[in-house]
């Protein structure tokens, strides 16, 4: 279960920090309906970009190595993550009234994504 998890979250987290990387105002437009106007926004989207990526990154090489206790320090990082952004994704819809088609499937999918992290640390007791 934690190696297709590794795997699931480098492709998805992989393609959208290059996203962010590319084009941010597109990312910040399907998830919240509104571009990212100035350049201090398209700047830190950027770099949140760059941190998916790295997590990708940390994922794609860790798929093959998942009993060790350096697997279990990255599921719990994804762990808190995937809550994070699900809980910060939801308020922006909520709370902030934003909406972009991607928002309430991107909730879903980082709430989804969570529950597999919670199971994987489970699995590896």
């Amino acid at each position: 279960m934690t190696k297709i998890l590794f795997i699931i979250t480098a492709i998805i987290e992989g393609a959208t920090g290059l996203a962010l990387m590319v084009s941010p105002s597109l990312v910040a437009v399907l998830l919240l309906g509104e571009s990212l106007t100035t350049a201090a926004g398209m700047t830190v989207a950027r770099v949140a970009g760059a941190a998916l990526v790295a997590l990708a990154i940390a994922c794609w090489q860790a798929r093959s190595d998942t009993r060790s206790r350096a697997a279990r320090g990255l599921v719990t990082a994804m762990l808190f993550y995937n809550a994070a952004a699900a809980m910060v994704l939801a308020y922006a819809g909520v709370g902030l009234k934003l909406f972009g088609i991607a928002l309430w499937p991107a909730v879903l999918l980082h709430t989804v994504l969570a529950i597999l992290c919670i199971a994987s640390l489970q699995s590896q007791r």
